[in-house]
């Protein structure tokens, strides 16, 4: 464990952008060789759109950076946060503990008010467009989004109390395990069915991505699936069943055009048969 630690405390950019760029080769791969869906796209044209935005989102990370080192620093040097006011434990159970809560004020909290928060919506809506999800969509999330998600990300730091060293390993973590659960790939039900007990599976997460309500507004776990479960936001849905998109922007001029994607949060709200 303590190899780990001393691995994320002083972890190269070049090994994070090589986790990036490695894991959407090796998705890719896979999903050409097992496909859940064999999609009638230009792979690459939608690659590029989502690219697009997962580098918009690696811009305001890094221009942002320096807030987020500042608010682990200040937790760890003032005591401060849920893991500085728990009884001491083992270093495995506290950096689980950590992961975990991370994961819930960080990812499942704010995606939770993307979803009910009208005007936040408007800037999520963006990642729902996609009709096509594959391991490229992952990171398919508007410049605006991506501000507000590296927000929560920090109030996360500053209310869990975790080194710089957790919040490295848990966004890697979490950019391997959305690729993993956007990939166009197919799992043996039952082991996708296991593996959903403790992870956000496959199937798991492509039911968050049906055009249609109440689905849509269900599973927003981003690693583990427990908070999805505890509070009572998981649903299932037989994949043969799923339809991608979300029901108001089901036109390719809407969901595959990045100049409309882009102005999507600052246009007239629409209904879904407009």
């Amino acid at each position: 464990m303590n190899e780990i630690i001393n691995y994320f405390s002083t972890i190269p950019s070049s090994h994070r952008a090589f986790i990036l760029a490695g894991g959407i080769a090796f998705f890719w791969l896979v999903e050409t060789a097992v496909p859940l869906f064999k999609f009638n796209y230009n792979k690459w044209q939608h690659a590029g759109i989502n690219i697009f935005f997962t580098v918009t989102t690696i811009i305001v990370n890094f221009c942002l950076a320096l807030i987020l080192l500042k608010a682990a620093d200040w937790t760890t040097e003032s005591h401060f946060g849920i893991l500085n006011w728990l009884p001491q434990f083992n270093i495995c159970t506290y950096t689980i503990v950590g992961l975990l809560l991370l994961d819930l004020i960080g990812a499942y909290l704010i995606h939770l008010i993307e979803h009910k928060v009208k005007f936040l919506w408007r800037f999520h809506l963006i990642h729902h467009t996609d009709t096509w999800i594959d391991t490229t969509s992952a990171n398919r999330h508007h410049p605006g989004e991506s501000v507000l998600r590296f927000i929560f990300t920090t109030f996360g730091v500053l209310i869990v109390g975790c080194p710089m060293w957790m919040v490295f390993l848990y966004q890697t973590l979490s950019v391997v395990a959305t690729q993993f659960n956007h990939a166009n790939i197919t799992l043996p039900k039952k082991l996708d069915m296991i593996l959903s007990c403790f992870i956000v599976s496959p199937d798991m997460h492509k039911v968050h991505h049906h055009y249609v309500l109440p689905y849509t507004d269900s599973n927003y776990g981003n690693i583990f699936s427990i908070w999805d479960r505890l509070f009572g936001t998981f649903k299932t849905l037989d994949r043969e069943k799923l339809i991608y998109g979300v029901d108001t922007h089901m036109k390719p001029e809407e969901n595959n055009k990045l100049s409309n994607l882009l102005t999507i949060p600052f246009q007239k709200r629409r209904s879904p048969n407009s």
